[in-house]
């Protein structure tokens, strides 16, 4: 006889399930997926400006764990709060995937480092991680700038969901027509940029330079610009139409930045920009505005394709450019295009060179004649771009150039190490 006295227990339902109905709840229930905070964290990212300023972020990748555990979110909030009553600021965030980000200010590294290997080694102990976190790292944490990083984070959150919601944004899209085009430029207008405008550091690798930053690029995202704008069109496909888009891009960022660089401020600043846009009425009103402490630290990029289109406008920039006393970079270089250009001549400050797996398998006598063409501007200072490995920064120190970046480079500095030990380290290694 049951214990119960024939009676259901207290609290028990008394009423019994079909088996259909059994299996519509198992499937109702399958069907409710556990609330997260992607949307809640993109929503801050995106709306946020300069609140972004000093503020740090933790990338927990509890997604990349063999073995995993429902609790490991909550598991790893509680322990993060250990933080909190030392923090001005702290906000934590369940992801679709398993991960947990963090976001935080006013707290030492150090003590936020400790508390984060406490965590990997509490699941590490348990189990191993699958492969490289989305930085690339081989690491259970990430902590990071949230200014220097806010793209790389938007975009993995982006993809995700992406990703979940069988969104292929890699499918083929037509061109943008022309009509599109006008309603792009009408919503620019009146948009607000700061949100997609990010920078990215040139670090100084030379032995005698006395900064560990040479400047630091300003730059849009213009994937993650359509992707918010015109999400249906391919702006790139139609090249007519995508540099008079950049032309009207320039404007918007010009604008942005007339409305304050306190951001940046006591840093030079390197900004991609096409040269018709250095002769129009927007650049000089920008010019004008410039702060006196920025004066003599703003670097002007100027693509290799425009140049070679634009030769006699390019020469009256930088005329101006050194009246006004702007620098001059040349963008887009490869090995063929150092040696083939006379950037003395062109008055080039900085030639940027953009880094390919192939320089590691040149032709010796071309790479001795690249190499040489690099040791005799005595004026232009080059920058090796796209960095994506520590291959790509031995090469650098190797041939002589003296600046680099990249991914590579922001994960050396998102580390707090200098890049001119981590090279040197790697060189040892």
């Amino acid at each position: 006889m049951s214990r119960f006295g024939g009676k259901p227990p207290i609290g028990r339902d008394r009423v019994r399930l079909s088996t259909t109905e059994k299996q519509a709840a198992v499937a109702a229930a399958k069907d409710q997926k556990p609330e997260f905070d992607n949307d809640k964290l993109l929503n801050l990212l995106r709306s946020a400006k300069s609140e972004l300023q000093g503020m740090r972020l933790i990338h927990m990748h509890l997604s990349l764990l063999r073995d995993k555990d429902p609790s490991s979110q909550m598991i790893v909030r509680t322990i993060i709060q250990e933080l909190a009553s030392k923090a001005s600021y702290l906000q934590s965030f369940n992801i679709s995937n398993g991960d947990v980000i963090i976001l935080y200010k006013g707290l030492k590294l150090t003590g936020v480092t400790d508390v984060c290997q406490k965590v990997e080694q509490i699941f590490l102990a348990k189990t191993t991680l699958t492969g490289a976190n989305p930085y690339k790292e081989f690491s259970l944490y990430s902590i990071m700038e949230l200014a220097l990083n806010f793209i790389n984070v938007i975009r993995f959150i982006e993809e995700l969901q992406a990703n979940e919601t069988g969104d292929h944004s890699n499918e083929t899209k037509p061109p943008i027509t022309l009509e599109e085009m006008a309603k792009l430029e009408r919503s620019m207008q009146m948009f607000d940029l700061s949100p997609f405008l990010f920078n990215q550091a040139i670090a100084n690798i030379g032995r005698n330079a006395e900064e560990d930053m040479a400047y630091f690029e300003l730059y849009i995202s213009i994937k993650l610009l359509q992707e918010r704008l015109c999400p249906d069109y391919d702006i790139t496909a139609n090249k007519w139409l995508f540099n008079y888009f950049t032309a009207n891009l320039d404007q918007s960022v010009l604008r942005a930045l007339n409305h304050g660089l306190s951001f940046m401020r006591g840093r030079r600043i390197g900004i991609n920009i096409n040269l018709s846009t250095v002769i129009s009425t927007g650049f000089v009103k920008f010019d004008e505005r410039l702060p006196l402490d920025f004066r003599g630290q703003v670097v002007l990029e100027i693509s290799k394709g425009d140049l070679i289109e634009n030769l006699s406008l390019f020469n009256e920039v930088v005329e101006f450019a050194q009246d006004r006393r702007y620098q001059i970079a040349v963008d887009g270089l490869n090995p063929f295009w150092v040696t083939n250009f006379d950037l003395e001549y062109l008055n080039a400050d900085y030639a940027k060179i953009f880094w390919s797996n192939d320089m590691l398998e040149m032709d010796p006598t071309f790479e001795k004649y690249f190499i040489e063409r690099i040791q005799e501007q005595d004026r232009c200072k080059f920058i090796l771009a796209r960095c994506d490995s520590v291959s790509s920064l031995v090469y650098a120190h190797k041939v002589g150039i003296t600046m680099v970046q990249g991914r590579a480079v922001d994960n050396i500095l998102r580390k707090g190490v200098s890049v001119r030990e981590a090279i040197a380290h790697a060189k040892v290694a």
